[in-house]
């Protein structure tokens, strides 16, 4: 049985300044690192998340000006094509003009060697008429 005699409150004191003594010596000081350990993971987390969300709008940022850099490079590239057709036609008229104007010239040409043969034929008509006349009849006119 248990006899209730001063060993038991020396005990019980005993147990109570032991309590007191670890908690000040070996609980108190494993809390406070513990905090301490804590803060330093939100700190770390909130460095992460701040980090993180930073790389997702860095990211926007670039793909905005990738993508604008893409359509500027269209416009760019369809202005030049488009300046390259313009250029190309106006060189293809300009040939065009050309070639037309030189084929005006070759049919009026023509038409000059066509009409000074045919006065040249028609001032040699009467001599024809009279060979020709002249050998059906076997004589001379």
């Amino acid at each position: 049985m248990i006899t209730l005699d001063i060993t038991l409150l020396i005990q019980i004191a005993n147990i109570i300044i032991l309590i007191f003594v670890l908690n000040a010596v070996l609980y108190r000081p494993i809390r406070t690192i513990i905090a301490k350990r804590e803060e330093k993971f939100n700190a770390l987390e909130e460095e992460i998340s701040t980090f993180a969300s930073n790389v997702t709008l860095r990211q926007e940022e670039v793909n905005k000006k990738l993508n604008g850099a893409r359509a500027k490079a269209k416009e760019l590239l369809d202005a030049a094509r488009g300046e390259a057709q313009g250029a190309g036609a106006e060189t293809l008229a300009g040939i065009r003009q050309e070639t037309s104007a030189y084929k005006n010239d070759q049919l009026a040409g023509i038409k000059k060697e066509i009409t000074t043969a045919r006065e040249e034929l028609k001032g040699q008509v009467q001599g024809f008429a009279n060979d020709i006349a002249g050998k059906i009849l076997g004589r001379a006119l």
